[in-house]
């Protein structure tokens, strides 16, 4: 038997800054407005002809994790790259990470589970490794949001919340079984769906060819949609959930956590979760308000940020929770 353990992290988010005063200048909106609803102070959007894409933020974080591991690229046994954002609508990104970083032609996933993503992506990395299918497995969660939001009064609800970025892994096996990922718990609910969504472009909606011949400028379904208070109730119900689903399953108290990295989706959130578990500051590691929302990035990017700063050390419990689009959620108990 095998855990599987995290040995290499790395973000990369694009240079430039979007502040809240930037983005009142494009929508009825200000600094204050969004502070309240979201924490967010500021964010980081590509800008058009730099060249950074889901796929080439995601490689240049993959070659930090990749260096940190103490790897080479081609002890890399598989590769899975979560996104909702990918550079084509095929194939997806998990092959051009493989092409870009010259990998010998191993497996790649795509995962599309939103803001739970990472999540996933991790449990399934967890899982080839426990059954000593693979050693090295790089997931990714990478997000270019900015060229696909309605920047006008009519999107600011969703669009002040998302930036861009990577953030990625290097899980590997580890024999210890003490150490490493204790568990993942993945759950959905179908149901709701359309509460957190973008509808089209798609397969069951109008597409290219409609497109072409009746581009209706009204039509909302091409910008996400978020039913923002809805979502909100779920959200805190569901973490609550998956943490303590999490912490039962290996004979653990809320009082056991060194670290809680919840998904960047809206601080008020996070803040809810932590007063909920009795969690102090330094249990809790927030930096939506410097890089909002960037869904299936948020967690790695996070985690790697705690990590560099020295809020998780060795021996550390740390605790990954998410909850998204789909509606989705799962959590990741690690011993770091």
């Amino acid at each position: 038997m095998f855990n599987s353990k995290i040995t290499g992290l790395g973000y990369y988010v694009p240079d430039n800054v979007v502040t809240n005063d930037d983005l009142s200048k494009k929508m009825d909106t200000n600094d204050a407005w969004i502070q309240e609803r979201t924490g967010i102070k500021e964010r980081r959007h590509v800008k058009k002809g730099d060249g950074d894409t889901t796929t080439t933020m995601g490689v240049k974080a993959a070659k930090i994790a990749i260096d940190r591991s103490g790897i080479d690229k081609n002890d890399i046994d598989f590769i899975v790259f979560a996104t909702l954002s990918p550079d084509y609508y095929f194939p997806g990104p998990g092959v051009l990470v493989q092409r870009d970083l010259g990998i010998k032609t191993v497996g790649a996933l795509d995962v599309r589970n939103q803001c739970s993503g990472f999540v996933y992506a991790l449990s399934v990395a967890d899982q080839y490794i426990k059954t000593g299918m693979y050693k090295n497995v790089l997931v990714i969660g990478s997000e270019l949001h900015s060229h696909g939001l309605d920047m006008t009064t009519r999107g600011r609800g969703v669009s002040v919340i998302f930036g861009d970025g990577a953030g990625a892994a290097i899980v590997s096996r580890e024999e210890d079984t003490t150490k490493g990922i204790l568990s993942t718990h993945l759950h959905s609910e179908g149901q709701h769906a359309e509460e957190l969504s973008l509808i089209a472009p798609g397969m069951g909606k109008r597409w290219v060819n409609d497109i072409l011949v009746d581009n209706d400028p009204n039509d909302e379904s091409y910008f996400p949609y978020m039913n923002g208070q809805f979502v909100f109730k779920n959200a805190v119900v569901r973490f609550s959930e998956v943490i303590i689903e999490g912490l039962k399953a290996n004979n653990l108290e809320a009082k056991d956590i060194d670290m809680l990295v919840p998904h960047q989706a809206n601080l008020r959130i996070s803040q809810f979760i932590q007063k909920k578990f009795g969690l102090s500051d330094y249990q809790v590691f927030n930096n939506i308000m410097r890089y909002g929302n960037t869904t299936a990035a948020s967690i790695p990017i996070a985690l790697t940020e705690a990590w560099e700063m020295g809020k998780i050390k060795s021996g550390d419990l740390v605790v990954l929770a998410a909850f998204g689009s789909g509606f989705t959620w799962g959590s990741v108990i690690i011993r770091w």
